[in-house]
């Protein structure tokens, strides 16, 4: 095995970075709406409670393209490669940014909304598979972990993004609809809110047509030559010989692909169901529920219109800021504690929480526990779960498990999004989050049970020993 420093870590970290980018377009798509919603609402009367549904299918319609994109990736990004399936999304961030912006119809935005959604779908599941493909085992963590590092940019992005455009022609909030509609921001200003997309979308297009396919697809396809190529590249002649060799033995330990049996091996099987119960969890930890409904949550704790927003710019930079912590620790410290940390963090958290809404605390208080529970979630279960399921399926399958494990997260994402203001009716602020985290408490001790340790080992190694008999 070649050294750390022998690496070409220079070039490892500039492929990796252009595979992330299909996140930063993630997170930008994905919270871009927000910002641009009280505009394009009245723009396409979507205002008024006979017009409710309307408006949130506006909000979610991406949701059904993240599913479809989920679902059609697995066969394709086993079949086309990794990087074909990587300058699709590029292609349909692009169009995506240009038709919302250019569209004068309800119908027009929803179809495009939904396109962009395809390419979340997409990237969710081919970005980190690239990743931890390209990446030697000591460093992969970091690297996959840069993915997570760039969903949070992109949104960071888009909630400056819309602010700078707001601020060019601002508009009083509480402004009727009419008025909304005649003004700047609400004929143009949303419209460049989505089209400033377009921008890294282009880019992410360009610079993924010259990065090198996955090594280890090029050998599922037989191209030893061209994989073998990419991996001395990485980390020498030495390391290209080793790894090329490993990876077939890993390819030829199991039945062809054409064995439809081998889907259904239980081994295989409870990898599987381990990263479906992993990608959901991620979700149903409720932490997205912070970021999606922190209006309400900062307006039940007191504050008011420019307290909120302040505060949601707060939350924005906790959470990149503890990324970076994720990023470092993650090789160190490993997969499993911080998944750990990350479960027992939050479920402590909201307790604390849910313990401030019953005995209504109010302003500050609320605040920091609100911080502390993203900054737990940004260092642990939001770019772990990337990596670990990157990293826990065999080479013949990985494509098609990530498929199934990130429809799943998407499909729980949707769970989370559509029953939170019904729980919160029901239970109050104070028992939506003790529910969240006695939902926490049962990912502790699923994961304490079940979830592997993949520090430092090559995607090789993990194989063998998930679907070694036992």
């Amino acid at each position: 095995m070649a050294s750390k420093a022998s690496f070409n870590t220079a070039y490892i970290f500039r492929i990796s970075l252009v595979a992330a980018l299909g996140g930063l377009l993630f997170g930008y798509d994905w919270v871009v709406i927000g910002g641009a919603k009280p505009f394009y609402e009245p723009y396409f009367d979507l205002t008024g409670a006979d017009n409710a549904w309307l408006s949130g299918w506006a909000m979610s319609s991406a949701l059904a393209g993240c599913l479809a994109g989920a679902l059609l990736s697995g066969a394709l990004t086993d079949s086309l490669g990794r990087k074909k399936m990587l300058i699709s999304a590029a292609v349909l961030f692009t169009a995506s940014a240009i038709w919302t912006a250019l569209s004068q119809n309800f119908t027009s935005f929803i179809i495009a909304r939904i396109v962009g959604g395809i390419g979340i779908g997409l990237a969710s599941n081919v970005s980190p598979i690239y990743i931890a493909e390209v990446s030697p085992s000591s460093m992969r963590g970091k690297f996959v972990s840069m993915n997570q590092l760039t969903i949070v940019i992109g949104v960071l992005a888009a909630q400056l993004v819309n602010l700078l455009i707001y601020n060019l022609a601002p508009v009083d909030r509480e402004a009727t609809a009419e008025v909304i509609l005649g003004s700047w921001s609400g004929q143009f200003g949303w419209r460049w809110m989505f089209a400033a997309e377009a921008v890294p979308a282009g880019l992410f297009f360009l610079l993924a047509l010259v990065i090198p396919e996955s090594p280890r697809w090029l050998l599922q396809q037989a191209r030893i030559e061209q994989a073998a190529a990419v991996l001395t590249r990485i980390g020498g002649a030495q390391y290209a010989a080793m790894e090329v060799e490993d990876i077939k033995q890993t390819l030829q330990s199991r039945t062809g692909d054409a064995n439809p049996r081998e889907r259904f091996d239980p081994k295989l099987l409870k990898i599987v169901a381990l990263g479906i119960f992993i990608a959901m969890f991620q979700q149903w930890c409720g932490i997205n529920v912070i970021f999606n409904y922190a209006q309400e949550i900062f307006y039940a704790a007191g504050y008011d219109v420019s307290g909120m927003m302040f505060n949601i710019v707060i939350t924005g930079v906790v959470n990149l800021a503890f990324t970076f912590v994720a990023i470092k620790t993650v090789d160190r410290w490993g997969r499993r504690p911080l998944m750990l940390l990350g479960s027992g963090g939050l479920m402590v958290t909201y307790a604390i929480l849910g313990a401030c809404y019953y005995y209504q605390f109010k302003g500050a208080v609320v605040l920091v526990v609100v911080l502390t529970a993203i900054a737990c979630y940004a260092m642990t279960l939001a770019p772990i779960t990337w990596v670990l399921l990157s990293e826990i399926f065999p080479n013949r399958i990985r494509g098609a498990a990530m498929s199934l494990c990130v429809s799943a997260l998407w499909i729980a994402c949707f769970a989370l999004t559509a029953t939170f203001k019904p729980i919160n009716v029901a239970l109050g602020a104070s028992g939506t989050f003790w529910l969240y985290g006695g939902i926490c408490a049962i990912g502790l001790v699923v994961l304490y049970r079940y979830v592997p340790e993949t520090k430092n080992k090559s995607l090789e190694e993990i194989e063998r020993e998930l679907t070694r008999s036992r």
